[in-house]
């Protein structure tokens, strides 16, 4: 069939440079090449790209989405490119529109406890220049070090420290958003309170660039605590007891600020990548933070660790044994999926589901003979087994695919998500209708269609 185009690729092109004067614009092989796939995602692009663009400010982004109109073009979002759900991998023929030289911090104010940064600014980055005035930015994911306020909103990730100060949704107070449109929207603000319209807020928070994109963020900060934290390690004969403890941990009224799970198997992987012996204790490693209590909590946490059948607690609050401790967990992926390719999962169940669920893990492990490393944020329920299989294997094995199939169906039965953290990108959009019915899934397509009629949003991710 003959196609007839009205326009050519390089006229494009160059109405493309024409509307980003401040963008640096890449056309070439290699940096197509380069940002095709997200790095840790399942490699999912269906084409190349036609442009991969860093915007410099808010004007060249509108700039990409006049021309994505005009010629009907997909817009993928971009930062750090940390996604592990292939959130932004690339379409045939789409712009890959990178908020990556966004990377300023507009404020910290330590009086209004906030910080207004542009979606470039990285995590750590954030969080040590707050830490300079006496505050911190409390939201955690696994990799602060590497990915970005931005990312982090679109995804609503979560962390360690989830389990005392919330994902990333509670600590956003304001957005600067640029629809599909063109129209720049101004949501939130700097109060803690906001009960004046609807929440729009909170809205694109998660929504994985499918409605807007970010190009402001105001966050909340808190004060650095008084006194001193410390951290611990405890271990039980399985995941099952560890997460009994961790329930009725949570329920003492010590509040907390990690609490980390670590399976027999992960443990012995951290063993062989750290040269550390962990895994001659038992079948499960409990890490713990207290930043606040004192003596008081701890001895509570002890006790509730004690009646549950730990084992070996140890407790420090020596600054340099507590970043080796918090190092462990930080080095569990690298540990696990060291020679091997490898899903990690993402399900968060009810606190009273924690213990259940830990079991159906280790039975569809025995079932299907599948080697899952199982660890997660045990404080807030949220679990995450990774499958590994041989390198040389290079198409995902049956028996992997219903393994997730069934954990995904349990978490559901039991209340949970089968997206505590990671979002749903292009991995899990097949399961938007199982996990919230049709009707729910229809309401979230009218709001795409609201927002985004043209549908040329991060297509493909979040809803399909």
């Amino acid at each position: 069939m003959a196609v007839f185009s009205a326009y050519s690729q390089d006229e494009i092109l160059d109405a493309l440079k024409q509307a980003t004067p401040h963008a640096d614009v890449y056309t070439d092989a290699d940096s197509l090449a380069k940002h095709k796939n997200d790095p840790n995602g399942i490699g999912d692009a269906d084409g190349d790209l036609l442009a991969y663009v860093e915007v410099g400010d808010t004007e060249d982004v509108k700039g990409v989405l006049s021309v994505a109109r005009r010629f009907h073009i997909p817009v993928i979002p971009q930062t750090t490119a940390t996604s592990t759900v292939s959130g932004s991998d690339a379409e045939a023929g789409a712009i890959m529109l990178s908020t990556i030289r966004m990377n300023k911090i507009l404020d910290i104010s330590r009086e209004d406890s906030v910080a207004v940064v542009q979606p470039g600014v990285i995590n750590q980055t954030l969080n040590d220049e707050a830490n300079k005035v006496g505050m911190f930015y409390a939201p955690d994911p696994g990799s602060r070090p590497i990915s970005a306020i931005g990312g982090n909103a679109s995804t609503n990730a979560g962390g360690m420290s989830t389990v005392k100060y919330g994902a990333t949704r509670d600590s956003v107070l304001g957005l600067k958003v640029v629809l599909a449109d063109g129209r720049e929207l101004k949501l939130g603000g700097r109060t803690f309170k906001q009960a004046f319209g609807y929440d729009l807020t909170h809205l694109f928070v998660g929504s994985e660039g499918t409605l807007g994109i970010i190009t402001e963020i105001t966050v909340k900060l808190f004060p650095i605590p008084l006194g001193h934290a410390v951290m611990g390690l405890a271990f039980f004969d399985n995941m099952t007891k560890l997460s009994e403890a961790v329930t009725e941990v949570r329920a003492s009224g010590v509040y907390p600020a990690m609490l980390e799970a670590l399976d027999a198997n992960t443990v012995a992987a951290l063993d062989k990548y750290e040269g550390t012996r962990y895994a001659d204790n038992s079948g499960a490693m409990l890490i713990l933070r207290l930043d606040v209590g004192g003596d008081e909590a701890l001895k509570v946490t002890e006790k509730v660790l004690n009646d549950h059948g730990a084992q070996h607690i140890h407790v420090t609050s020596d600054d340099a044994e507590m970043k080796a401790i918090e190092k462990l967990r930080q080095d569990m992926l690298p540990a696990v999926f060291a020679g091997h390719n490898h899903v990690m999962e993402d399900m968060a169940v009810p606190m009273s589901k924690l213990a259940p669920m830990m079991d159906y893990v280790s039975e569809v492990a025995d079932q299907l003979h599948v080697q899952i490393f199982t660890a997660g944020h045990a404080g807030d329920g949220n679990v995450h087994p990774s499958i590994v299989w041989p390198k040389e294997q290079t198409e995902v094995p049956d028996n992997v695919i219903k393994a997730l199939q069934l954990m995904f169906r349990k978490a559901l039965a039991l209340g949970g998500t089968i997206s505590g953290e990671h979002a749903v990108g292009m991995l899990k959009n097949q399961w938007v209708n199982e996990e919230l019915g049709d009707d729910v899934d229809m309401v979230q397509h009218q709001i795409k269609s609201l927002l985004d009629p043209m549908g040329i949003l991060n297509p493909k991710r979040k809803i399909n």
